[in-house]
């Protein structure tokens, strides 16, 4: 049994209009709920295996939150740019070639793909949009990822910051 949980970046800045799209730093919003969502991960007893982030930077400054929250190592954060932007089909790619011996892969990344990775994955979620800081948690009926699809997939939790059901 394997674990996959999405987790869209936290809420970036757009002060300043002349950065780069992949340059753009979290906003305030940004840096309170990236903590707030570790910390419910935290209180679920989450620790990923991998923290696979695009190279985007509020993608980073999000994995490098959640990596902080949950204690893992700094080695546990992986940058792979093809996750900046990525669509459904290439974000499945990146998953299936992940390494059998990581458990519990958590994957911070961009909508529209985190979006559609989850309704393809989780045919019943059915949801229009992942909010920023949205949390998607997966259990994933394999021994290797190369076999991830819908009918391995089981939805475990799905959370985001103005989620006051559940906490």
């Amino acid at each position: 049994m394997k674990r996959l949980t999405l987790f869209r970046h936290a809420k970036s800045s757009w002060n300043d209009p002349g950065l780069p799209d992949n340059e753009r730093p979290l906003s305030s919003r940004g840096e309170r709920d990236a903590p707030a969502m570790t910390a419910r991960l935290a209180a679920r007893g989450e620790r990923p295996d991998l923290i696979l982030t695009s190279h985007a930077l509020r993608a980073t400054a999000t994995a490098r939150v959640i990596a902080a929250g949950l204690g893992c190592a700094d080695e546990a954060v992986r940058i792979e740019r093809r996750l900046y932007l990525a669509p459904l089909e290439t974000l499945l790619h990146v998953l299936r070639e992940q390494d059998d011996a990581d458990q519990h892969v958590l994957v911070v990344g961009h909508n529209p793909g985190l979006t559609d990775t989850a309704n393809r994955l989780l045919p019943t979620l059915v949801c229009d949009n992942l909010p920023t800081s949205a949390v998607v948690a997966i259990a994933v009926d394999v021994d290797r990822w190369v076999d991830l699809g819908p009918t391995a997939c089981r939805l475990l939790y799905y959370d985001y910051p103005k989620n006051t059901v559940g906490r």
